[in-house]
């Protein structure tokens, strides 16, 4: 059946989070310290759910395990990505995620490399990504002397940028910074450090200083990134990333662009503007802040209109 799968997001709150993902896409926000739309999630903690069409109501997950031919019927037993808008109205903890065989190994879940693009930031607002250590003694004294200056790299960033946060990289969102997030489908965070800070009981949160040591790749190393943009006319299709995990694209669209599939699925997600989506001849409107797979039995489409979308496939790895 050639329909796209709307997707009906998980607002999550966070005790670094702000009103931004309702003050700017109109979600229905569970507080004042939101944090977090999980945008495209099939992870037990996070589960959005098909908001119209065939399979309305039903959960990702259980959509991806009760009808594969949706997905090019994957050897991967979970939904391997989940999408997310953060808004970090407040620094978040530095941290670091293990790779799949510590993940699995120690947590009972799958590693986590993720990417970043920046839907908006303050002036002067940065990021933590990487440190200075040059082998596990020093990053591990570093910490223990609470040398943290010296050990984050801290890097300024501005709306239109781009990162890929490896497993094993140190980094962390700053202040009044909101990204939309590609990532694999997990949820284990080691915590580095967290400024001393208090939750709403008095309470510092836990930190995870030895599985940070185990994990952290030592020396930190950039990865290198080969940034691609092709111009149709008026419109961008610019190639983010290509990885093991996923490959990541900005579809900056002000007339009319046709598409042919790249991978078994796509994810889609708009951050800015208007436009429709045109499947079988059907046409879709899409709104900011929707979020939709377009599934296998989809091989070519059209998108319209005035509109910022970030946009991804499965990679190799998650086939």
């Amino acid at each position: 059946m050639q329909e796209p799968l709307f997707v009906k997001p998980k607002l999550q709150e966070k005790i670094w989070g702000g009103t931004k993902l309702r003050d700017i896409y109109g979600y229905d926000i569970p507080s004042d310290h939101t944090g977090e739309c999980w945008a495209i999630s099939a992870h037990l903690d996070g589960v959005g759910t098909i908001s119209s069409g065939t399979y309305a109501g039903m959960p990702l997950n259980k959509l991806y395990e009760k009808e594969p031919q949706l997905f090019g019927n994957p050897s991967s037993p979970v939904f391997p990505l989940l999408t997310k808008i953060i808004d970090a109205t407040e620094d978040l903890s530095v941290q670091v995620h293990p790779d799949d065989v510590y993940g699995l190994k120690h947590e009972n879940d799958l590693g986590k490399t993720e990417c970043w693009y920046v839907i908006d930031a303050d002036e002067d607002s940065e990021i933590v990504y990487g440190h200075t250590a040059k082998n596990k003694e020093e990053f591990s004294k570093m910490i223990s002397n609470g040398q943290w200056d010296d050990l984050l790299r801290r890097v300024k960033v501005k709306a239109g940028d781009f990162f890929f946060v490896p497993s094993g990289t140190i980094h962390a969102i700053g202040a009044g910074i909101m990204i939309l997030e590609t990532q694999q489908s997990s949820n284990t965070t080691y915590r580095v450090y967290d400024y001393d800070r208090k939750d709403n009981l008095g309470n510092s949160r836990e930190l995870h200083i030895q599985q940070s040591i185990d994990v952290t790749t030592i020396p930190h190393r950039d990865p290198e990134l080969s940034i691609q943009t092709e111009v149709q006319a008026d419109n961008e299709i610019t190639t983010l990333i290509e990885s093991d995990y996923f490959s990541v694209y900005r579809w900056n669209i002000h007339s009319e662009v046709y598409f042919g599939k790249k991978a078994s699925y796509t994810l889609v997600s708009v951050i800015e503007g208007k436009g429709s989506l045109i499947v079988d001849n059907i046409k879709y409107p899409l709104n900011k802040g929707d979020h939709l797979i377009l599934p296998a039995p989809i091989t070519k489409w059209v998108i319209e209109g005035d509109i910022e979308i970030i946009a991804s496939n499965p990679g190799p790895k998650n086939s």
